[in-house]
């Protein structure tokens, strides 16, 4: 199935990032996601446009459309966390983004993560018996918190969709659309 054939009219999707986000593992999955159909918002706590990282150099801003001081999960449908290192780092010690991505976590909305976007799950306390994938230097961070770590360009579990890095985009935006166009199901590893 291609992603074109996979409608999300109708469906709202935060992308929670701050500055230092890798710009393709944003950029990417939001075309996809619009491509089928759904409305996205950047969610940040910069009130200024982020800036991602391309490679090794800074990237290209992009505008914020939610302060996550005033956002709220409720109003959407699925969380895309991109990775990048500064990014999910300076996440996971803000207490409202760690807080955001928890009731996504409890709701079993569907989350995907990429690269090092699962370090912010780590502090969401959203690994703990589930299986997923990461950019390799999170393996030990992930185990660590109770995760089963694989090797492997996308691993789905229970609405949590992971991959490793920027060559994974077209299986992750793939499958990040298929749970979304499925819903919200899963039962939350925080239970």
């Amino acid at each position: 199935m291609t992603l074109m054939n996979q409608r999300l009219s109708g469906k709202r999707v935060a992308i929670l990032a701050t500055n230092g986000f890798e710009q393709s593992e944003l950029l990417e999955p939001r075309r996809a996601l619009e491509a089928a159909g759904a409305h996205t918002d950047i969610v940040s706590p910069s009130r200024a446009a982020i800036r991602g990282w391309r490679h090794t150099d800074w990237g290209s801003p992009v505008d914020v459309d939610v302060l996550l001081d005033g956002a709220e999960p409720d109003e959407y449908d699925a969380l895309v966390l991109p990775g990048g290192v500064l990014n999910p780092d300076q996440l996971r010690i803000n207490e409202k983004a760690v807080a955001f991505v928890r009731s996504f976590v409890r709701s079993g909305k569907p989350i995907a993560a990429i690269c090092h976007g699962p370090w912010t799950l780590i502090d969401a306390e959203a690994v703990r018996g589930r299986k997923l994938t990461s950019w390799p230097s999170l393996r030990k961070d992930l185990e660590n918190a109770g995760a089963e770590w694989v090797d492997e360009e996308v691993v789905v579990d229970r609405g949590l969709v992971t991959s490793r890095k920027p060559d994974d985009l077209p299986a992750f935006n793939q499958k990040l659309i298929e749970e979304i166009a499925e819903g919200h199901r899963h039962s939350s590893a925080a239970e």
